[in-house]
Parts: structure tokens; C-alpha cells; sequence
């Protein structure tokens, strides 16, 4: 058997100390929010992971649901023609034409430490946007010798995350371009920086580095190539000291008010937007994640409860504005870790932030709708032991572009349900032992429920109002006993089969002393990899309150006996380490990308078949430059985008001493960008 790959870091989830300090405020290396002695999923859930079934093409698996016959089936055992990877040591002696499923039938790329994008022969790619290009009128060229604010507002945002494509009627070639701007990390950014002593210009060119950029991109003719259409009308910044409107039922509560907001319905920025999601309605939703490190001073249970510090912060912005020290503005910090939903349509409307979906580390946000019209939004909390929610509205969409419809349909995530996930299995809690080893029904599997939270003005958590269920969310799900899981991050609903998929990153506590231990839905202690769960409602009805489940695939070498790929053969697949954002494409397959490779090789992204008799096949397509992330995949027919976030990220680089010369090359600064990838042939993507 060929030895494991090996592993690069120890660090937590394979990422530099440098990424968690500006991400997510060191987050792993902290005590974990959630203590509270709810029921974990190991006690709750039953225990049923096999070496024996990962490793073999398993039979087909029925997962019965908690009040139904809704169904999840794996493969029957696939015949599938094995697909030589690089990654596994050696390369065929011949190339023949790809093969796989549909959508997938490109050679996949191997596993590497290259200082670039790497994508499948027959490829081309160009870089359509990088940090601080105009996008405004009026916003100059980027010189990264002299930034401010002002220009930078007018620019294109650090660390580029969710990436949105939507159509652009009327002008031909050309597609609107939504990103989130996750987080800056002032290092890479300005040249001798100190971290102890900011300077205020430096603080407020992060502030407008931070948000969301919306900017019009060009097709070049012939080819895949885009670019962006500086100052068109509908191109837009959005930063932190822009104006957002809290709306739903939580709008005015006295816990979002502060002194300079004494309504509770208005809020200045967005933080920390990592992923997010497209409407059918033609809107774009995004998820405020790791706001709780730009807080100072926490002084309470609650701040407590959401990673909030009690000493200064990373970048210190409280010395520059009193809203982000909490021992003055207490309640601030409640404006934040929301879903915000932008109109890319109408540059001079106002984001809202959605208060109905509650307030928690949100990673992504992705609706699919009822057979009546009702939209349904899926949603993770990313922080390891947090848990897994949905929104379910009560007002149907109206389809159309008219202006009544358009109103209409951003109200449509004010008013439903807010529920939490509660997971059960069907094996005997002693048969778990965090090893893989099978416990005797040979299946990872179970059942669960949705636990209402709250609805409108009426609380469904005894002993919280429900302005507190929205605000304190964590809480109200440790209150009714929610399956803590594995940093819930993207959760994404398949177009073509309403299956739910979620990624579930990795958490390296599991196991530890003091701290839960494997169980069914997360089978592994110390669990460096992470695993993708699929869940399927009750009747196929996004909107009811119980589902079936299993885990369709438990990343990591391919070598390793504890990793499952749906029964697929283990030889012909790509290895593959944390997952984090995932989408669809018009084939059904699942792509993923990674964050915080494990496995000797740079984060990429993968597609997977979700269906069929190669259910499980799963192959690289790109890998991104060192110290990179791969993050916001848009897969097109005939184009597939990446943000390629935090590049050159390594501990000791500095603008001064780069750990990479992507995308422009040496003597340059390095930027977070975004990347077209396409056919040569003009042809569509894996077909």
C-alpha cells in the first residue's frame, strides 16, 4: 500500500499563524464559544462508519427519515474506468482522452506547491480583476506606495471571497460581478507596517478595503477571458462605514441600538463577509462571519458566547472608532454576524441585513424554493461544535422583473421560521471509537429535525424572547439542544435534486480532553480533514421539519482507510482536504473548494459526481499559489471563477520579504485576485 501523503502544518486546519490572526482572530487557539451541555452529536446520534464500506463499492444505502420514506442512496458499485493521478506518485505512460462524468472529463491536476494557478492541460485563464483596480468614477490607478481611504473606495477590495455572476440584459458579453471582501491583513498591505501602531490612514483604508464590490465584466470575443468595465454605472463599493438598514422582526430592538444609532435600524458596514449565495429573485446574500474579532474589550457571557475578546484587538481599531471598543458601545457588536442582501441592480439602494435569519457566524446563505414559491435559506455557523440552521419564509416569490415584483420579493426574507438542526443515528453510541472502525449496521446515516426557533414576534425557545433568539442565536440553539458540529461552513441545495449538501471543514478538538468525541455525522477524533455531509428533506419539502442523511464524502489521502468517496474507487479519485465553499454545476456535480490543505499540496478546487453510477468521482481542477485560499467558485458552462484569496499569506512574509510573486510577477505587491478559467476549444467545462 503506498504510504499516506504527508501533512505540511500542525497548524489547526493546515493554515499559517498569519491567516488565523487576520481572519479569524486566532479563533482555534482560543477556548471554544460553545460550552454549553446540550447533547452532542456523539451523544445523540448514532455511531455507523466503516473501513469496510468506505472501501469497497458499497450497495445502495436508504436512509429512512424521521417521519417519512424521504431517501438518501448511494452508488450501486461503480464500474468505473480508474483515472491515473499525478498526485499518487507517478503519471501513465500515456495521456489518453479524459474520462468521467459529465461536466468532469478533464485530466485532473495533481497535487502541488506551485506559486501559481495550475489547471488541466487543454486550459487557458486569465486574472479579471485584482486588488485596488478602479472600478468607480473618479478612483485612480492602484500604486500600493500611495493608498488612502478615498481611493480605495473607489477600488476594487482586499481579500476577494464569495464570488456572484449574474446576467447583464441588454449588453452583450457582458455579466455583473458581485465579491465579498472577507478581511485585510495590513502586513501584506503597507509597506513597514507596525502592528502595535497603526496609523489612522491605515485604518481607514482597511475600512474601505472591507465590504462588497459590484463591477460590470466584459467578455472577450473568441475566448473566456473577462475583464472589468471601469465605471459603469451599476459598478459599486460598499465598506465599512457604508450605510446598511437592519430590517425584520429583531429591526429596533433595544439590543441593537447604540449612541449613534438610537433607532436600531441602521448600521454602518459589513465585516468579515465570507461566503454567500444568489436569490432566485435576483439579489445577492452575504454572510458575516468572524466579526468578533474587530471588537475590544468583551465583557459579557454573550460576548463570551461569540469569540469576543477581552483585551484589544488585532488591527486596533477601537483607538480610531468608539463603536468597536464594546466597554463604550456594548450593543455594537450585535449589529454584526448577519446575512446583508444586495440589489446589484440598483447601485443607489440600501443593503439590508436580514435579522429573520439570525445572528451567528454565518459562512453562506443559499435559498432554494418550496413547490409553492416560498424561499428556503440553508445556513452554517463556522466555528467548531456550532450548528446548522435553515429559514423558512412565509411569503411566495413573484416572479418578473417589474418593480412591484422586485419590492415584493426583498421582503421575502423578513417574515418565516428560523430553525436549528438536530441529528440522530441509528447505531449504538459504544461502536464509535474515532478510528473508522465499523460499527454494525456499516453505514454512516441517520435521521434529523429541524427545531423552530422562533417566528416573527413569537419565540419557540422557553425563557428567550424572540429579539433575543435572532440576536443570540448560539444561544437559543444550546437551549434546545442542537447537534453541534464540525464548522458548519458552506451548505449548498442541488438544483437538479434538492439534496442539501454541507461542508464541514475539519475541527481538530474533537476527541481532545474535555471535548466531545467522534460520532456518526462526524466520525473522526482530531479530525484534520473535514467531510461533506448530504441531508434530504422529508418528502423532498424544503420547508418541513424533519430529513434523512449521511455523509457522502470524508475527505483525506485516498491512502487512508478513513476517508469515504460514496463508494467510489478510492484509487481513481483526488485527494482532498478540507472542505469549504461549494456550488453546483448545470451537470449536478458538486464543486468544492478547499481551505487549509493537509496534504502536502496548496488549497484547490474539485468537482465531484453526486449521481449516477460514478457518484463519488472526484478530481482537482485548479490549485492556487502559495499561501493562497481557494474561495467563491462560480461554475459556468463554459467558464469556471475563482477567488484567489490571501496569496503570499505565510509566516515572516511582509511586503518588504513576499512569500510569492503571484499574480504580476517579482518586485511587484502581491494580490488577492480573480480568475477565469476556460477551454481552449471554446467548448463547455467537462464535457
Amino acid at each position: 500500500m503506498r504510504n499516506l501523503l504527508p501533512l505540511i502544518s500542525s497548524h489547526p486546519g493546515g493554515r499559517s499563524s498569519l491567516t488565523c490572526r487576520f481572519r479569524c482572530g486566532d479563533a482555534c487557539f482560543k477556548e471554544t464559544p460553545n460550552t454549553s451541555d446540550n447533547e452532542y452529536a456523539g451523544d445523540i446520534i448514532a455511531r455507523a462508519v466503516s473501513r469496510r464500506s468506505m472501501m469497497r463499492a458499497a450497495a445502495v444505502v436508504t436512509v429512512a427519515a424521521a417521519a417519512g420514506t424521504a431517501a438518501l442512496a448511494g452508488p450501486n458499485a461503480p464500474q468505473a474506468e480508474a483515472v491515473a493521478l499525478a498526485g499518487h506518485g507517478h503519471e501513465p505512460p500515456h495521456k489518453p482522452a479524459p474520462s468521467g462524468a459529465r461536466g468532469l472529463r478533464f485530466s485532473p491536476v495533481a497535487p502541488n506547491k506551485n506559486d501559481k494557478v495550475s489547471i488541466p492541460d487543454g486550459y487557458s485563464q486569465n486574472v479579471v480583476i485584482r486588488w485596488g483596480e478602479p472600478i468607480l468614477r473618479g478612483a485612480p490607478a492602484f500604486n500600493p506606495d500611495k493608498q488612502s481611504a478615498k481611493a480605495q473606495a473607489g477600488q476594487f477590495g482586499y481579500n476577494n471571497d464569495f464570488l456572484s455572476l449574474l446576467p447583464l440584459r441588454g449588453e452583450r458579453g457582458r455579466q455583473v460581478l458581485v465579491a465579498n471582501h472577507e478581511y485585510t491583513d495590513e502586513i501584506l498591505m503597507f509597506r513597514g507596517y507596525d502592528p502595535a501602531n497603526p496609523t489612522r490612514e491605515q485604518v481607514e483604508i482597511a475600512w474601505a478595503a472591507h465590504g462588497l464590490s459590484v463591477v460590470v465584466v466584459q467578455e472577450e470575443h473568441r475566448t473566456g477571458k473577462l475583464g472589468p468595465v471601469s465605471r459603469h454605472p451599476l459598478n459599486r463599493r460598499l465598506t465599512a462605514t457604508s450605510e446598511f438598514r437592519v430590517t425584520g422582526p429583531a429591526a429596533g430592538s433595544p439590543l441593537l441600538r447604540t449612541s449613534a444609532d438610537r433607532t436600531g435600524r441602521k448600521v454602518l458596514g459589513t465585516l468579515n463577509n465570507c461566503a454567500g449565495g444568489t436569490t432566485p429573485w435576483g439579489t445577492t446574500l452575504h454572510g458575516e462571519e468572524n466579526f468578533n474579532q474587530y471588537f475590544a474589550n468583551g465583557n459579557t457571557d454573550m460576548h463570551k458566547r461569540y469569540g469576543i475578546g477581552t483585551g484589544a484587538t488585532e488591527r486596533k481599531w477601537e483607538r480610531f472608532d468608539r463603536r468597536f471598543d464594546l466597554a463604550k458601545e456594548p450593543n455594537e457588536a450585535n449589529r454584526f454576524g448577519w446575512v446583508v442582501e444586495l440589489d446589484p441592480y440598483d447601485p443607489d439602494s440600501t443593503p439590508r441585513k436580514r435579522t429573520a435569519l439570525g445572528r451567528f457566524k454565518h459562512e453562506a446563505a443559499q435559498p432554494r424554493l418550496t413547490s409553492d414559491g416560498r424561499p428556503v435559506v440553508y445556513m452554517g455557523d463556522d466555528e467548531k461544535f456550532d450548528y446548522l440552521y435553515k429559514f423558512v419564509s412565509s411569503k411566495r416569490m413573484k416572479k418578473g422583473t417589474s418593480r412591484a415584483a422586485r419590492e415584493h420579493n426583498l421582503t421575502l426574507l423578513d417574515e418565516g421560521t428560523l430553525y436549528v438542526a438536530k441529528l440522530t443515528g441509528d447505531s449504538p453510541a459504544a461502536e464509535i471509537d474515532g478510528t473508522g472502525k465499523l460499527p454494525t449496521d456499516g453505514e454512516f446515516d441517520g435521521s434529523g429535525v429541524w427545531i423552530p426557533l422562533a417566528t416573527g414576534t413569537t419565540s419557540h425557545v422557553p425563557g428567550m424572547t424572540a429579539d433575543e433568539v435572532y440576536v443570540y442565536t448560539r444561544l437559543a440553539g444550546d437551549k434546545v439542544g442542537a447537534t453541534k458540529m464540525d464548522r458548519p461552513e458552506d451548505v449548498e441545495p442541488s438544483p437538479r435534486t434538492g439534496r442539501v449538501y454541507v461542508a464541514l471543514t475539519n475541527n481538530s478538538d474533537r476527541g481532545k480532553e474535555g471535548k466531545a468525541g467522534a460520532d456518526e455525522a462526524n466520525p473522526r477524533n482530531a479530525n484534520k480533514h473535514g467531510q461533506i455531509l448530504e441531508l434530504a428533506e422529508n418528502w423532498d419539502d424544503p420547508a418541513g421539519d424533519g430529513f434523512a442523511w449521511r455523509l457522502f464524502l470524508v475527505a483525506g489521502d485516498p491512502n487512508d482507510p478513513a476517508t469515504y468517496f460514496s463508494g467510489f474507487p478510492k484509487e481513481s479519485v483526488s485527494p482532498i482536504s478540507c472542505p469549504d465553499n461549494v456550488a453546483f454545476d448545470d451537470h449536478g456535480n458538486l464543486w468544492i473548494s478547499t481551505d487549509g490543505n493537509q496534504l502536502g499540496s496548496h488549497d484547490g478546487l474539485f468537482g465531484v459526481a453526486t449521481h449516477g453510477d460514478r457518484r463519488g468521482e472526484l478530481k482537482q481542477f485548479l490549485t492556487v499559489p502559495t499561501g493562497a485560499e481557494t474561495c467563491g467558485p462560480v461554475i459556468q458552462d463554459r467558464r469556471v471563477l475563482v477567488a484567489v484569496q490571501h496569496p503570499g499569506e505565510v509566516d515572516g512574509a511582509s511586503v518588504e520579504k513576499p512569500a510569492s510573486i503571484w499574480p504580476d510577477g517579482p518586485g511587484k505587491i502581491v494580490r488577492p485576485s480573480v480568475v477565469a478559467v476556460w477551454r481552449k476549444d471554446g467548448r463547455d467545462i467537462g464535457v
